[in-house]
């Protein structure tokens, strides 16, 4: 074993402000000191998503994942082309601190297991042959309904300017397992045992950066009731987009995605792919066609563009 699950994606940020507007909009509960922000799921006792203040541009600071093992984790990442390394300013150094081969900041730390979630009401589907629900309707009006709330991290996607090279990285040093992953392009990546489809994704790109973050939400109505209620919040942004409501091909997820005010996104998911033992699961290399969505509206044109590294990005 190594890498268990996600823990949290930290980021440098021009405006503390918008961003705690915007992940708060999105569900997350905020605490913040006025240089840095810290944003959890509501009725969880850690941190999602950390926001540093006073950056020129958004940036990627570090992910940090939850794993077991860590000193033979360090004596492997050397030989895998990566670096142990100090605990950044303002952070502890605890746990372990690890670059990756292109400069990207992980921290390593054991921590027991999130609480099992509770279970929430079968998402009842009536088909052919097969009618589940009578006698009720399956919605209440919309009013009923209370803002979405997002009940954990799901998983993590950062861009890297060599997929493969992430990915032996990860597998390798972290002992994770490649789930599936389309040409060189996109790779996804999971913990060995009772895991998501993937905890930690990989985007082409010149360089490091943050893609998304996501988060579990009840079910694909919840999905597509909290896009739709986060786009009305954000639609008055200055950088604005959403991708959804859709289904990916790679991991199955419902999926929604709302552009944070950087060029980043935040994703609603629902009913993800289970990998219970990697030993038994066979990755796929799906065709490019695949590597967004099953179905779902077009992307937006930059849905995969760095806005760290290019130089045609938003001003701020």
């Amino acid at each position: 074993m190594a890498v268990l699950g996600a823990l949290s994606v930290t980021l440098e940020v021009p405006d503390l402000e918008e961003g705690l507007r915007f992940y708060t909009d999105a569900g997350l509960e905020a605490a913040s000191d006025g240089s840095t922000a810290r944003l959890r799921c509501p009725g969880q006792d850690r941190d999602s998503v950390i926001l540093i203040g006073g950056s020129p541009r958004k940036r990627l600071h570090h992910v940090a994942l939850r794993a077991d093992q860590l000193d033979k984790v360090a004596a492997r990442v050397p030989a895998a082309g990566g670096a142990v390394t100090f605990a950044p300013d303002g952070f502890e150094d605890n746990g372990l601190w690890v670059r990756d081969p292109h400069g990207m900041l992980i921290h390593l730390s054991e921590r027991p297991a999130d609480p099992e979630l509770a279970e929430a009401p079968s998402f009842e589907i009536n088909g052919p042959g097969r009618v589940t629900r009578k006698r009720r309707s399956a919605m209440l009006p919309g009013s009923a309904y209370a803002p979405a709330k997002p009940l954990r991290l799901g998983h993590l996607l950062v861009f890297s300017p060599d997929v493969p090279k992430s990915v032996d990285f990860v597998t390798t040093a972290l002992g994770m397992g490649l789930a599936d992953r389309a040409q060189d392009v996109i790779a996804f990546c999971c913990a060995r045992k009772d895991s998501d489809h993937h905890v930690l994704a990989f985007a082409k790109s010149p360089g490091v950066g943050f893609h998304h973050a996501s988060f579990q939400v009840a079910d694909p109505d919840e999905v597509g009731r909290g896009g739709r209620a986060l786009i009305e919040k954000t639609k008055e942004a200055a950088l604005h987009g959403d991708w959804g409501f859709g289904r990916h091909t790679i991991g199955s997820n419902f999926f929604h995605y709302i552009q944070d005010p950087w060029g980043s996104w935040f994703e609603y998911y629902s009913d993800m792919d289970h990998i219970d033992d990697y030993s038994l699961w066979t990755p796929t290399n799906y065709g490019m066609e695949d590597s967004l969505a099953n179905w779902g509206p077009s992307p937006p044109r930059d849905f995969v563009h760095n806005y760290e590294v290019e130089t045609n990005g938003p001003p701020h």
